[in-house]
Order: structure tokens, then sequence, then C-alpha cells
């Protein structure tokens, strides 16, 4: 059976407190930098998705050119022998 000396618990705590610190000061000192560098990289894929959705919608058209999309119509039919209807009017 192993028994906790006073010294080794206080080594063990001495370590995790180092361990934390230390990470929470590289994290202050470096997290900006990686902050600015994923966001880099996010900007240039929104870009980069931005400029391939504008390609696609102006491929084909010269810059004057007017185009109106219109709706295609729908043909619904609807039965209009449902039933009859009723107005009715409420009692209080």
């Amino acid at each position: 059976m192993y028994e906790a000396s006073f010294s080794g618990v206080i080594k063990t705590i001495l370590i995790v407190l180092l361990v934390y610190f230390g990470f929470k000061i590289l994290i202050r000192w470096f997290g900006p930098l990686l902050l600015k560098y994923f966001m880099r990289k996010m900007g240039r894929k929104f870009e980069q998705q931005f400029k391939q959705q504008a390609g696609q919608y102006q491929s084909g058209k010269k810059e004057g050119d007017i185009s109106i999309d219109k709706k295609p119509k729908n043909k619904r039919n609807s039965n209009k022998n449902v039933g009859e209807y009723i107005d009715y009017e409420e009692i209080d």
C-alpha cells in the first residue's frame, strides 16, 4: 500500500499550478496571433466563395444587360365542389 508524503502532494500541486498559469500566459500571448490567423483564413475562404458565386451569377452577361426572371405560373386546379359554406354567428 502506498502512502502520500507531504512533499509529494506539495510537488504535485505546484506542478499543476505551474502548468495552469503557464498555459494561461501562453494563451494570453499567442491567443491573439492564433485568432488573427484563423480570421484571415476564414476571410479568404468567404471571399473565395463570394467570388465563385458572383462569377456564376454574372457568367455570360455583359455589364449593363438586364434580365428579368419570371416565376412559372402555377397550374393548380382546385376542387370547387368541396361543400357548402355556412355563415354563423356566435351567441353569448
